[in-house]
Formats: C-alpha cells, sequence, structure tokens
C-alpha cells in the first residue's frame, strides 16, 4: 500500500459504473483531482472490479486511491450497509463471498421488476442493461438507480427520487427484500480480508438501538458520521457514538455520479475527511 499523503481530504464513499455510479473508476479519481483532493476510496456495491482501474488512473495523475467496497447486508428487517477500507482485493475467499450476494441482488432486481409488471409497469432486465450504455462486466452489479432510471425514460415518475419515493425505496410499492449476510459477518470478511470496517450512512437507519447492537456485537472499525444525508443533528449524534465505543469516524459523499441532470446522495468531494482518519483506520485493519 502507497503512503497516505499527509496534507489534504478524502472521500471515502464513492461509486463507479462498477456497480450503481455513472462514471467509469478513472473518471471518478480524475473528478477528485479536479476537486484538489489528495485522495478517495471507491466502495462499489458487493463488488471490486472497479479498483484497479482506479489505482491505475490514481498512479498516474498523484491521487491517492483506497481499495475499498459497500457491503450489503440486512439485520431487522432493514438493509444495513458495511464499508470495508484497505482490503486485500485480490483475496479470493472475499471475491467469492461477494460473488454470492450479487447473486441475490439479481434475484432481488428480477423480483422488483415483476412487481412493477403486477403494477402495469413494463420493464425488462434487457431495458435495464441497455439503460446502461456500455457492456455490463462479469463483476459488475445492476442496482436499483438503474431500475429508477428506466422509470424516468419512460415517463413512469419525474427524476430519481420519485421512482424510490413511490417504487423502489424501502416500504415503496416494488420494494423487494430478500435474506442477506448479516452485517457482524460482513464485518468479519472485510477483517478476515485486512480490511477495516465501517458502518455506512447510520442516519438512514432510523434505528440508533441497532446501529449500537451491531457496534456491540461486531465490534467495527468506525462509522461513518460524515454523509451527505446526516445533517448536523445526525452528525453530532454520530460523533458522540464514535466516542462512546471509540471508533473511527469517517465520511464520504456516497457519489453516484450525475443521472439525468441530478446527484444522488452527494457530489463528489462534498463530504470528506483528513488523512489522518485513513491512517486510523489503517492502524484497525485485519492485517
Amino acid at each position: 500500500m502507497s503512503s497516505i499523503q499527509q496534507d489534504g481530504r478524502y472521500d471515502l464513499h464513492t461509486h463507479t459504473q462498477a456497480s450503481d455510479g455513472m462514471n467509469a473508476p478513472a473518471e471518478n479519481v480524475r473528478l477528485a483531482k479536479q476537486k484538489g483532493l489528495a485522495g478517495l476510496a471507491i466502495t462499489d456495491h458487493d463488488t471490486l472490479s472497479g479498483i484497479e482501474e482506479a489505482m491505475g488512473a490514481g498512479k498516474e495523475i498523484g491521487v491517492n486511491v483506497i481499495p475499498g467496497v459497500e457491503i450489503s447486508t440486512r439485520a431487522s428487517g432493514k438493509d444495513i450497509h458495511v464499508l470495508g477500507y484497505f482490503l486485500r482485493y485480490e483475496d479470493e475467499t472475499l471475491r467469492s463471498r461477494l460473488e454470492q450476494l450479487r447473486t441475490v441482488r439479481e434475484t432481488r432486481n428480477e423480483r422488483i421488476l415483476e412487481k412493477l409488471n403486477t403494477l402495469g409497469i413494463s420493464i425488462t432486465m434487457d431495458e435495464v442493461i441497455s439503460g446502461l450504455g456500455r457492456e455490463l462486466g462479469p463483476d459488475d452489479s445492476v442496482g436499483r438507480p438503474h431500475i429508477a432510471d428506466v422509470l424516468v425514460r419512460k415517463g413512469v415518475v419525474a427524476d430519481l427520487r420519485e421512482a424510490f419515493d413511490k417504487y423502489l425505496a424501502e416500504g415503496a410499492a416494488a420494494y423487494v427484500s430478500l435474506p442477506r449476510v448479516g452485517p457482524v459477518e460482513a464485518i468479519a470478511w472485510i477483517k478476515e480480508a485486512g480490511g477495516a470496517s465501517v458502518i455506512a450512512h447510520p442516519g438512514l437507519y432510523g434505528d440508533d438501538d441497532l446501529v449500537r447492537q451491531i457496534i456491540e456485537e461486531g465490534q467495527p472499525a468506525g462509522i461513518e458520521v460524515y454523509h451527505s444525508d446526516h445533517g448536523p443533528e445526525e452528525e453530532e449524534r454520530y460523533r458522540g457514538m464514535a466516542l462512546e465505543y471509540d471508533l473511527v469516524m469517517t465520511g464520504g459523499s456516497d457519489y453516484h455520479g450525475v443521472r439525468r441532470g441530478q446527484v444522488f446522495h452527494g457530489d463528489l468531494g462534498s463530504r470528506t475527511v483528513e488523512a489522518d482518519v485513513l491512517e486510523q483506520l489503517r492502524s484497525r485493519t485485519g492485517l
């Protein structure tokens, strides 16, 4: 692992075309450079396939790229996401486990489309994939934003937010939840792959008791205090929780690119942390 640049800021939560982001991994790196960041983490959903391209671009233009992942889990009836940093992204055991999760995601996507069709909204998976505008890689992951994009394109909804609020978000008309790995197990996977685990955007779950339970049972390295969907009240609350449990306070934009003129979650670099946070995380890896 290359040394961490000691001055400058890092966005520790970004997505690429390897999952449900709009940009190629190298483009996220170029954007980070343009915005004056020292570095960024690539944290695609349940896949590691964008990391090598991003790291190559980072070496070329002088941007530190942190290898990461965002693992989709389920606990107490809620979708919980666990971020992993500094992991061995070539690790075959981790790659195999993530492949199993992508299989669950594919089944979920099909069930969502079935629900939409039952509601009188005709969408096929071929339409979703063709809307990507590129060939789908073997380790790439299709997600709900891709389905939302088709809903907008067909005029079913006005924008991505309406697509999620009306059809795709938890509790919405076409939402589907399937059995998944639990967050405590995902934390263990990350540790076994030499990484540091972080509970992503806890404010989105609406259940701080569950967040505390995951912390106490899983012993993650950190918690994402600074996120595009966290306001000052959430930031203050999770700073307190981080201090209480001796967790690293991380942050990131959750950047997915610009889709139909709309930045979903936040723009790259809109939530950042200083380099010392990276050193804290690396000191708590499973190595």
